[in-house]
């Protein structure tokens, strides 16, 4: 894992503590790559990871975007708390094993919105979906 400042990495570490034993942690993600424009999560394919035809299931693009997406977001405002009131997702290519990795950058942030924006990809570096996702900013952390 690389992470790019001391900052970012005890916002990061109280976050992948947060995660434990949650919906992030079942579906099987981790935190490959993190700096101040970019999150890279990666998962590898299982399973329980695909659809009836065999293909990886667009909810698992969905959720491991979304995820990486929020990280991204939650780490450019770690004041503040952050949901998903947004995703546009696009299915590019079908897979069905391996190791798929996402990237999510920071596109735009307001004082009650942010938008952002990520890419799921084989290592490779064959796309497989790009989507978007708008997070709503709630209120200040305790």
């Amino acid at each position: 894992m690389e992470y790019a400042s001391g900052s970012i990495l005890s916002d990061l570490e109280r976050m992948v503590e947060a995660a434990k034993d949650s919906f992030w942690d079942y579906i099987g993600c981790e935190i490959i790559e993190v700096n101040e424009k970019e999150v890279v999560v990666g998962f590898d394919i299982l399973p329980h990871h695909l659809n009836p035809i065999g293909i990886l299931h667009g909810g698992m693009h969905a959720s491991a975007m979304d995820s990486a997406m929020g990280i991204i977001a939650m780490l450019s405002r770690p004041d503040v708390n952050v949901v998903t009131v947004g995703l546009n997702m696009n299915y590019v290519a079908p897979v069905s094993e391996g190791r798929v990795l996402v990237s999510a950058q920071m596109v735009h942030s307001s004082r009650k919105l942010m938008t952002t924006q990520a890419y799921a990809r084989k290592e490779n570096g064959d796309l497989l979906a790009f989507g978007t996702g708008t997070f709503r900013v709630l209120n200040t952390m305790k």
